[in-house]
């Protein structure tokens, strides 16, 4: 049985590019330039570390911003998540920087094959001593698309239907070996039992993979899944396969509800909801005085432009909001070629009370590319840490996606101030479990097969 005493969840919004979620973050005075070094990366990481946080996770796109006015040159010209690197690399460097941090990335089904990813991160899993974690997205716009030689997007619930067999098939991979298969017997000349290794010779409706993986279990048994999706579709997904599960939520009772519904989401999957956390993203701005950190908020807002939100709009919706005028309705035909992020154009339509939102509708509604995106904590240390604990006691979640509104400040803020009031009042950990990611967040080292749904 495990004994770890349970402790708020806390994870690190990170984007390999020269800005963070938060678009305008790259423009913001104390914002570090050097985002293309392992250096940058690595300070963050340590930073983390020693702040005792779960996981760095990292989230991603397969193309640059190009919906909007079909064309990229506002993009480039403004910043607006421009840069996208991708994620191992990166995850290696903080990896060696650090002994207990976890190390997300995100990697797509629709563009990757499934024993590419499966060998990739059982790799990473081995090379960090058991740190790895894979966000799960099936991505979202016709950009993507046309980097990988296809003509557009695949159906929105044709995507998870794929998905479901694509995990079949990279968690079949990851039961190739047994624990104790390699057996190194030099004097006998055995390396490992081959009774201990199996194929999976998969075959499913869209796709095949025969195995074995090249690569043995690692430490934590394998990488944890993390997924955010965030339509109807997608939250069924995550309570199939997920461990982590990130959402994001205006507010306080509306993270009340979707957390009860998903955790009975999760028990009709024959899982056990204890083991799946559901967290939030969230921005926190945190001064030693309130009036200092009213005053860093209101810097920030200013750093954000209309075109940040257009661009990023388009982006997610795989619609191009320069065809409209601000004022102009979404026709049900529109609405329905939205074929990205479901669960914004969801919020949208919700929140406006419209069927048919216009653009301004979408620009408030979604708070897309500024702060009012997310819940923004802000305050002294204990103004936030009351905010994170009336939402952590209360079942609206079960730790915080902490995203940044500069880099590196905004995590060295709330490391330097929110978690020793964290810490003090019981919320958070002194110190790590163990060594794995699973022993820090309290989840059991998983046995071959127990990613088998009931019925499976």
């Amino acid at each position: 049985m495990n004994t770890t005493p349970r402790h708020m969840t806390l994870v690190a919004f990170l984007q390999a590019q020269n800005c963070s979620n938060y678009t305008a973050s790259w423009r913001h005075p104390a914002t570090a330039s050097d985002f293309t070094t392992p250096e940058y990366y690595q300070r963050i990481a340590r930073t983390l570390e020693a702040a005792k946080f779960d996981l760095a996770f990292f989230d991603d796109r397969l193309a640059m911003p190009d919906i909007f006015n079909d064309d990229f040159r506002e993009t480039v010209r403004h910043g607006i998540r421009a840069v996208k690197m991708d994620l191992p690399t990166i995850l290696m460097a903080m990896g060696l920087a650090t002994r207990h941090l976890g190390l997300g990335a995100t990697y797509s089904t629709t563009y990757y094959e499934p024993y590419h990813i499966a060998r990739v991160f059982a790799t990473l899993d081995l090379m960090t001593g058991g740190r790895a974690a894979w966000n799960v997205v099936t991505s979202l716009n016709d950009a993507e698309a046309a980097n990988f030689g296809r003509e557009q997007l695949p159906d929105h619930d044709l995507r998870y239907d794929r998905a479901d067999e694509f995990m079949a098939i990279v968690h079949g991979h990851w039961d190739s070996w047994d624990d104790d298969a390699i057996v190194q017997d030099k004097a006998s000349g055995l390396f490992a039992d081959p009774d201990k290794v199996r194929r999976i010779d998969y075959k499913g409706r869209w796709l095949r993979s025969r195995g074995p993986l090249t690569v043995p279990r690692s430490a934590q048994g394998h990488p944890v899944i993390i997924q955010a999706g965030q339509s109807g579709r997608g939250r069924t997904f995550a309570a199939r396969w997920a461990e982590l599960v990130f959402f994001i939520h205006p507010n306080l009772a509306l993270a009340q509800r979707h957390y009860r519904d998903f955790k009975q989401g999760v028990l009709a999957q024959g899982r056990d909801p204890d083991r799946v956390r559901i967290m939030p993203a969230i921005y926190a701005v945190i001064g030693e005085t309130e009036a200092m950190a009213e005053d860093k908020r209101a810097l920030i807002d200013d750093l954000a432009k209309p075109i940040d939100a257009l661009t990023l709009l388009s982006e997610v919706l795989n619609f191009d909001f320069g065809s409209k005028g601000l004022d102009e309705a979404f026709t049900a035909e529109e609405l329905a070629a939205a074929s990205g992020l479901q669960g914004i154009l969801d919020r949208v339509i919700q929140m406006s009370g419209l069927a048919h939102p216009t653009v301004r509708d979408f620009l408030h509604f979604s708070g897309r590319g500024t702060l009012r995106e997310l819940p923004t904590f802000v305050g002294t240390p204990a103004t936030v840490a009351n905010q994170l604990e009336e939402w952590y006691t209360t079942e609206a979640c079960d730790g915080f996606v902490l995203a940044a509104t500069h880099m590196p400040g905004a995590y060295e803020d709330f490391a330097r101030l929110v978690i020793p009031e964290l810490q003090r009042r019981a919320l958070f950990r002194h110190e790590y479990p163990g060594t794995t990611l699973r022993e820090t967040l309290g989840f059991e080292r998983p046995a071959r097969g127990a990613w088998r749904a009931p019925d499976g």
